[in-house]
């Protein structure tokens, strides 16, 4: 029972120490925030630019026409669009940003890549795929020049979060409208992790995964946002809903057939051959409401899991693979927040989603909602895979530590 019981205590005061770090890395960075006209926060979602050496980097799979004049500047030019169409308040870059097989100088594909995000002047954020780190940099070198470049909210690693796998794993909040009851307090949370690019066990082969210490990091950060919104002031009977950015899909994303999806599969689900269990830890933790990926550039379906949705971008890139005729596309997401009684603006109340084709119109394709918020007074649970279980009901919340290596519990 002791040993049990200190590694309880080890793990309250390993998230302690992430929260208070997690606090502080907050303040100092650019703050986002719901419009305050419409009551919105839009995301722009760019998956697999696949971004090389620009004009003379040709395309691939398009119809022999439109190869002569194709390049990746065709990427860049449909990134220009789709930011003038939709005036997102966030773009994120899933991964293979660059590919690094076909770019000579990183860093300057990088910036070429990255342009129209920077020039606009709206945040950005970005992960790492399985290509970035295949030209001049490596892995660790490309994220770290993401984390200094213009405009960009993302980060290197955690701050002082000493042990972690990966290179970008971290977390961004979005705050209520300017002179609401919300206002200092995160309303819809956003997670990025690093899912790796290739396996380094030599018995396993394939992709790699998000590992444990990874996993730990978002259970932690995950307690304390839902922490802080459901304590006083203004203290929230739920959490507020969150979304999970990554480059590779979890091998949950196999579960699905066309009766039970929006959108379309065109090609099998490229996960890791390992199951690190990142999905189950993912319901466990009860806030996310969605993860959205890329690197399988044919598939651009949402289908919901146990209460998430798994969504793919589907192909942004005119350097990477695609089909020819299936048009390069985007994936949108709006949370949209709840009236007061007073009119003013509340909590999230749904988050939704389509995607935009790189055709003449820009046609918007692929409309749903992803999650809309539940009614009042229902009992939630959350679980935790590191053993914390939280019972919220109305204001009251118990926290009970379960260890489940032998039945004994501390509260």
């Amino acid at each position: 029972m002791a040993t049990n019981v200190a590694i309880a205590l080890l793990l309250f005061l390993s998230c302690a120490q992430i929260q208070v770090l997690n606090a502080r890395q907050q303040q100092q960075q650019q703050q986002l925030r719901f419009d305050k006209g419409k009551g919105e926060f839009r995301i722009l979602q760019v998956a697999d630019m696949h971004y090389a050496d620009g004009r003379t980097t040709p395309c691939e799979d398009v119809f022999p026409n439109q190869a002569p004049s194709c390049s990746d500047l065709n990427t860049t030019a449909f990134v220009r669009r789709m930011i003038l169409a939709e005036k997102p308040h966030l773009i994120v870059f899933t991964g293979d940003n660059i590919y690094g097989f076909d770019s000579t100088d990183a860093v300057m594909s990088m910036n070429a890549a990255f342009a129209p995000a920077i020039t606009s002047n709206i945040p950005w954020a970005a992960v790492l795929g399985n290509h970035d780190q295949e030209s001049t940099l490596s892995r660790q070198g490309v994220m770290k020049h993401i984390a200094g470049m213009k405009h960009t909210l993302s980060q290197f690693n955690p701050p002082d979060v000493h042990v972690i796998d990966g290179f970008g794993n971290y977390n961004l909040e979005v705050h209520g409208v300017e002179g609401s009851g919300l206002v200092n307090k995160s309303v819809l949370n956003l997670y990025f992790l690093d899912s790796g690019d290739y396996s380094t066990v030599p018995s396993i082969p394939g992709y790699g995964w998000i590992k444990p210490s990874q996993q730990f990091w978002f259970e932690c950060t995950s307690i304390k946002l839902r922490k802080a919104y459901m304590n006083n002031p203004e203290a929230q009977k739920a959490p507020a809903p969150g979304l999970g950015y990554f480059h590779i899909p979890l091998p949950e994303y196999a579960s699905f057939n066309s009766s039970n999806f929006t959108g379309v599969k065109q090609e099998g689900i490229s996960s890791a051959s390992v199951n690190s269990g990142f999905f189950t830890t993912l319901v466990e933790a009860g806030d996310v409401k969605a993860i959205f990926t890329g690197h399988d550039h044919l598939n651009d379906f949402c289908g919901e899991l146990t209460g998430i949705n798994l969504c793919y971008a589907g192909g942004f890139g005119y350097h990477a693979y695609g089909k020819a005729g299936w048009s390069r596309r985007a994936r949108v997401v709006v949370a949209s927040l709840e009236k007061t009684e007073k009119g003013g603006w509340g909590a999230v109340k749904s988050v939704k989603t389509w995607k935009r084709l790189d055709d003449e119109n820009l046609t918007a394709i692929d409309g749903q909602v992803l999650w809309s918020k539940p009614s009042a007074g229902k009992l939630h649970f959350f679980s935790f895979q590191a053993g914390v279980l939280e019972a919220v009901i109305s204001d009251c919340v118990v926290l009970v530590v379960i260890l489940k290596t032998s039945g004994d519990a501390l509260a």
